[in-house]
């Protein structure tokens, strides 16, 4: 039985993955990409070293599986998503400029000048789905038309991150659904791209990759793809999908009320349905699921494990001297979670906002600062630390009310990321979000998921829920502490009420500089 390849084109690196036939991981790899800052608020990347990342790491996954290269029997592409490749004539793999990532800022009047051509925000969420987000396509394709006319001029193909490398790989110039969604230029209801909007922001149509569903072959590898990759030429190449949906295929979100909550440098809470369903306020996306014919709805915080790191990395002292010492990132990690277990739950009103790099879900706010409210002479370390979590965890929760109040009715939570390695951040995840929360028997994530895909769009399996089925089970559950359910649901709400009374200061800091 021939064995799947799945790519993860992520923003600090490159994963790739091989399972069996059966859906077992044997083999991974991952190499890292560079992010460029040009100016405060702008995050790039050369799309070239997602390429040349793709090519270390699937060479390298093939030594570990100590697999040839004709035992690999189909490849899934994933990737960040809303990233932007501005490329020239057909055929060439030359980017013109750097691609704008997911998490630039720049396009605040773009989304303005969207919402308005539109006929207002509701009228966008009518027409697509989601509101005018920074993250977005849509509003860096108009940024790059309005502040680089000359590269625009030459452009003549946009693409979104793993859609690079698949014409890298193929010649093919595709994309998928799910991915698609998040330019804010497809009709997330139809599954097509909106005309009217398009028509109205004078996108041509020809830029765009043609859209295909998540488990559809795209194209097959060519010769050159193949050699630069170490496989086989003619290997095909399923559509995949954009990392948040195809993450939830990794972790078999693929009915009504589970969900998965992935605590990663950002935190998604993601969530299948049966029906598009739309948040009116537009505080979570709708988009396209990567199972044929369905929807889901998530809700990405931008700082949630990256909270974490920032004070290992800037206030952890005693941690920073053991990294010296040679002492792994894990270990400690390890070290600041026990000395959070040293405070009480809610750490004597002390409250942590992760809005280290401004917020998406539930407050699409570029402006928004982070920081801890409450302190007092009483507070040490581990209070830092455990209302870190604590603040973590009620940003990810708010998505889950979210959800819960359209409908989608949540039963279980599985969790992913660093923060279910873990088990006192599991425990305290089950706890605020007063839901039954369960690890699953993989944790490897969107390669993983688009490895199932190109199982489903090959015949390995008949579908995307009998793939999760047949390779996905719960391993550990952990139910919620009542009585400490009730009292974070109290401190809840008032984390909520911060942000609110400190939304116009955060606007007022910035102007500041």
């Amino acid at each position: 039985m021939p064995h799947l390849l799945g790519i993860d084109i992520g923003t600090s690196g490159t994963k790739t993955l091989i399972c069996d036939g059966r859906g077992r991981v044997v083999a991974t790899a991952s190499s890292p990409h560079d992010i460029a800052s040009p100016k405060p608020g702008w995050s790039e990347q050369d799309p070239e070293q997602w390429w040349a990342a793709a090519c270390k790491a699937t060479k390298a996954a093939l030594r570990k599986a100590k697999l040839k290269k004709t035992d690999i029997g189909a490849i899934g592409l994933s990737g960040q998503m809303h990233g932007s490749v501005f490329l020239g004539k057909d055929g060439d793999t030359k980017p013109l400029r750097p691609a704008i990532l997911w998490n630039d800022q720049r396009t605040a009047a773009e989304c303005d000048e969207i919402e308005t051509t539109a006929g207002g925000r509701k009228k966008l969420i009518n027409m697509v789905g989601n509101p005018a987000l920074t993250g977005f396509t849509a509003p860096k394709v108009l940024w790059v038309r309005r502040h680089e006319p000359r590269v625009f001029a030459r452009t003549r193909n946009i693409l979104l991150p793993k859609d690079y490398i698949r014409l890298c790989m193929t010649g093919e110039y595709a994309t998928e659904v799910g991915d698609a969604s998040g330019t804010l230029l497809l009709d997330v209801k139809k599954r097509r791209y909106n005309a009217k909007l398009l028509g109205l922001l004078e996108i041509d149509r020809a830029l765009l990759a043609d859209c295909h569903e998540s488990h559809v072959v795209t194209g097959e590898l060519h010769t050159a793809g193949a050699k630069a990759l170490g496989l086989q030429a003619g290997i095909p190449v399923v559509g995949g999908s954009g990392d948040q949906p195809a993450g939830a295929i990794g972790n078999g979100i693929v009915k009504r009320g589970v969900v998965s909550a992935t605590l990663g440098t950002s935190g998604v809470v993601f969530a299948h349905a049966d029906e598009p369903t739309y948040d009116p306020q537009g505080r979570v996306h709708t988009m396209c699921a990567a199972v044929e014919g369905k929807w889901c709805v998530f809700g990405c915080m931008l700082s949630a494990g990256g909270s974490f790191q920032w004070f290992k990395n800037t206030l952890a002292t005693p941690a920073s001297e053991s990294a010296k010492s040679g002492i792994s990132p894990d270990k400690l990690y390890t070290s600041l979670i026990r000395e959070a277990q040293q405070a009480a739950p809610g750490c004597e009103g002390l409250f942590f906002l992760p809005y280290l790099t401004g917020e998406r879900c539930p407050h699409p706010d570029p402006d928004a600062r982070g920081g801890w409210i409450g302190l007092t002479a009483r507070h040490g370390r581990p209070e830092l630390i455990r209302s870190l979590l604590e603040g973590v965890t009620f940003g990810m929760a708010d998505a889950v009310r979210i959800m819960d109040g359209m409908g989608l009715n949540t039963k279980t939570v599985r969790l992913s990321g660093g923060g279910a390695k873990s088990a006192f951040w599991r425990q305290l995840q089950a706890d605020i979000y007063g839901k039954n929360c369960a690890v699953i028997n993989a944790d490897e994530g969107p390669a993983y998921g688009v490895a199932l895909l190109a199982g489903v769009g090959t015949g390995v399996w008949s579908s995307v829920p009998q793939a999760c089925d047949a390779a996905i089970r719960e391993t550990e559950t952990f139910k919620p502490d009542r009585r400490l359910a009730k009292r974070y649901a109290a401190y809840h709400d008032q984390y909520q009420r911060l942000y609110a009374a400190l939304k116009d200061e955060f606007a007022a800091i910035a102007r500041l500089g």
